[in-house]
Parts: structure tokens; sequence; C-alpha cells
């Protein structure tokens, strides 16, 4: 079992290869996930969308058997459109979006499963895919946290988790926040970044843009650009897109 995501156990595994929609609206990261799900001999991308509808519309085609969905996209965003895609197969999303409320509000819509970037490594992913496809659900340490915070406040905690699972779920939280750092420090000592560069480049994964990073690092915006021009410069990558698919590990040198 990957360190950095959780799962809950479920039925047996689909006969051959998984099929996968990959909905985002970032086409860098989006073509970056389906090459890399493309590159496992056990996962076929049957289809990619840049928005809710078009995710829906592939799902209603290709009846895939995991859905990767991002929340926030143009048009019909994922929230919208994942109570009709759930009717369709498993939906794990895969976001930035980090908001307890949204966490709590996509499982209560009925996802199987929250992913948020620089959570994972590759394999994780795949590995979390590949669970989905099996019925397990997996959950990155800011989607659990979320989860069990929210299981705490009621007085009685519903039918559906169990003081087992709950038990099962717990450790790995603490898994989960050490393998995000792993990541992030590998990342760092790989692309030869600063702690401060490592910091911003986390801040524009996170789809940040300069002045925001200027206010949550109490720095100018020109600060900014500086650090990112030398990230830039060691990711070689020239466009912020090109920077969040090296660093994520969805595009290569």
């Amino acid at each position: 079992m990957p360190d950095g995501i959780s799962y809950k156990a479920g039925e047996s595994a689909p006969l051959g290869p998984l099929r996968v929609v990959v909905a985002d609206d970032n086409p860098v990261v989006r073509a970056g996930l389906a090459a890399l799900l493309h590159g496992r001999h056990d996962i076929e991308v049957a289809a990619e969308a840049a928005d809710g509808r078009e995710a829906y519309e592939a799902a209603v085609r290709h009846r895939p058997d995991v859905i990767l969905l991002d929340v926030r996209m143009p048009g019909v965003d994922g929230m919208a459109v994942l109570p009709y895609l759930v009717g369709l197969a498993p939906v794990m999303m895969l976001t930035y979006s980090r908001e307890s409320e949204i966490v709590r509000e996509a499982l209560r819509l009925g996802a199987g499963g929250y992913l948020v970037h620089g959570e994972f490594t590759a394999d994780e992913l795949t590995s979390a895919v590949r669970g989905m496809g099996q019925g397990r659900a997996a959950f990155t340490a800011t989607a659990a946290n979320a989860l069990l915070a929210h299981v705490r406040e009621q007085p009685d905690p519903p039918a559906a988790i169990s003081a087992q699972s709950l038990s099962q779920l717990q450790p790995v939280v603490a898994q989960s926040s050490t393998a995000q750092r792993a990541v992030s420090m590998r990342n760092r000592e790989d692309f030869r970044l600063s702690s401060r560069e490592a910091e911003v480049m986390e801040l524009i994964a996170a789809g940040m843009s300069n002045q925001q990073i200027a206010a949550t690092c109490f720095i100018s915006e020109k600060t900014v650009k500086n650090h990112i021009n030398r990230i830039f410069a060691k990711l070689h990558a020239t466009t912020r897109s090109a920077a969040i698919a090296r660093w994520l590990g969805v595009a290569h040198a």
C-alpha cells in the first residue's frame, strides 16, 4: 500500500485494462496525467475532457471504470457534474482544491476518493486508480483530515463509517503527511531549489498568482518574479504550466 494515500477495501478488480476518463481544464496537467496512465500496461485512458460537460459525454460514450475529475473547471465544473457521473462510474477527485468544505461536499455527492495535487507520487496515483477500479476509496492527507474532522464533529458518526475503517484510516493520515514532505524534499533536491524557491513552486502548483504568492510569503511581487525566474531555469521550463508539469512529475526534461 502506498504511504501517501489511504484506502478502504472493496470488491474485486475488473477484467481487462482499466478504462479511465481524465477531466481537467489545464491541458498540460491533463495530457501529463493521460501520458502517465497510458504508460501502465493495465490502464487505458479512454478519453480526456476539459470541463464537466465533456466529462459526462465521455463517460456516457466510453463507460469507463474510473473517472478522474478536477473540482474547478470553466463552464460546468466538477462539483456540478459529479452527481451525474457517479451513476456511470466511480469518481475520484484529482484537484488542487483542498478546502474542507469542498472535500466534504464532494464525498456527500458521491465521490469515491479525493486526491490533492502535491500529496502523492506518480506511483501512488496509479495505485489509487487501480484501487478505485477494485472498489477501494483513496484519500490523500488533506482529504482524510477533512473527513476525520467532520466525523468527530458529529454526535453520532454516520453508519457508513465504522470504527474499524476509522482505525485503519487514522494511522495512514500521519504517514500521508510524511510522504507529502518527502515528495517535496525529493523535488527540491532533484531540481536544486532553495527552501524559498521550493515554497514558491508549491504555491505556483497550487494555482496562486504572483500577487497571492507575495502575500502568502510576505515578500514583494518583484521578489516573487525573481524566484520564479530562477525556478524556471532550474526546472528547464519557460511557462507556469510546464513548471507545474515537471514539479508534479507528469513531464520529462
